[in-house]
């Protein structure tokens, strides 16, 4: 007769086995965690990181944040996979705006991103503000300013003025953000440095930024292309000479010797790489719309035998995948406009807003 000792060790290590197989079952991947991996690699990795980690390319966020997925809710998330961040680089990804990706595939995304969560949902104190934006504005100039700009636009981190952004942030996630911070980014935690009444006071200045910003932002929103965007005439200056001082990838060349050359009627052809609906609202005058994520419908009208520019917003990750996807095509004269179309704009060279070239 086997003792009792053996006895209670076999059954501790079958329940520690059956531990282990329910913990795979319910690791295992849903069908629209798959799927959403699949389009997140696809569309999103090249900012926000292959695992989510943030800050791969225009200090995009880090999406697998335990902060901030323990406080973001879906709908939040929805609308910023769907209708982006406008005036930001975050493109709006769904087919009605121009993007790629169906509600389903939205949702998908969302699954897959909620996979990286491991931690409860948090508590969220969804509080009116009481506070007083004046107040607020010395607390943003002390703490914030220097990471998210002025009227949180321009800083090096997220555009927390964003009114798109500040729409759909609720009191509860915008007070957990500022009083936990988010571990492992630049973003520290305030509540041992601001007591409630501070927080409320940030709080408050944000919510009169939303305010002010709202009726502009509306009007500002063009229609929805229809997508797929027609490709458009390629190249420019067909009878043009050949561009001088171009430089192929892995090089880059400057939107200063573009734009040169475009002045001097150079034979050429410029591609925006990001989404259509960031095309559509403004892109680089005569640009033709070619998406990094697919330009394979594109691929058999583009000219071999002219100098392809391919631009983005971040400013070069965009591009700089499509010209490699170009490359690997056969394509040689390849090139990639260094610093995007901020600078650009910037530089007050002509854009066009619309679905044509």
């Amino acid at each position: 007769m086997r003792s009792r000792p053996f006895f209670d060790g076999a059954v501790i290590a079958l329940s520690c086995l059956a531990s282990m197989v329910l913990d795979c079952r319910h690791q295992e991947p849903t069908k629209a965690e798959r799927r959403g991996e699949e389009l997140y690699a696809r569309t999103c990795a090249v900012c926000h990181g292959r695992a989510g980690q943030g800050y791969a390319a225009d200090q995009a966020p880090a999406l697998a944040n335990p902060e901030f997925l323990a406080s973001v809710t879906d709908a939040y998330l929805r609308h910023a996979i769907a209708q982006g961040r406008r005036g930001t680089t975050m493109s709006a990804w769904s087919a009605a705006r121009g993007g790629p990706l169906t509600v389903a595939d939205v949702d998908a995304v969302i699954a897959f991103i909620r996979s990286w969560g491991h931690s409860p949902r948090a508590v969220l104190d969804e509080r009116t503000t009481a506070g007083d934006p004046a107040r607020g504005a010395s607390v943003y100039a002390a703490q914030c300013e220097k990471c998210h700009g002025a009227r949180g636009a321009g800083g090096p981190n997220i555009h927390i003025g964003n009114p798109e952004l500040l729409a759909t942030a609720s009191n509860g996630f915008l007070r957990y953000a500022i009083q936990r911070g988010r571990s492992g980014t630049a973003m520290p935690a305030f509540e041992h440095v601001l007591d409630a009444t501070g927080v409320d006071d940030a709080l408050s200045l944000l919510r009169s930024w939303q305010e002010a910003a709202a009726p502009a932002a509306a009007a500002s929103t063009p229609p929805p292309p229809t997508p797929p965007l027609p490709l458009g005439p390629v190249p420019l200056n067909p009878d043009g000479p050949a561009p001088i001082g171009f430089h192929a990838l892995p090089e880059m060349t400057s939107a200063d010797a573009v734009k040169g050359q475009l002045d001097r009627g150079a034979r050429m052809a410029i591609l925006d790489a990001r989404a259509p609906s960031d095309y559509v609202y403004e892109h680089i005058a005569g640009a033709v719309s070619v998406p990094f994520y697919d330009p394979e419908p594109y691929i058999a009208a583009l000219p071999k035998d002219a100098w392809l520019v391919c631009y983005c917003a971040c400013p070069h990750a965009e591009s700089g995948q499509l010209a490699q996807k170009l490359l690997s095509k056969g394509f040689t004269k390849v090139t990639v406009l260094n610093e995007g179309l901020g600078y650009w704009r910037g530089k007050a060279y002509p854009t066009h807003t619309g679905a044509s070239p």
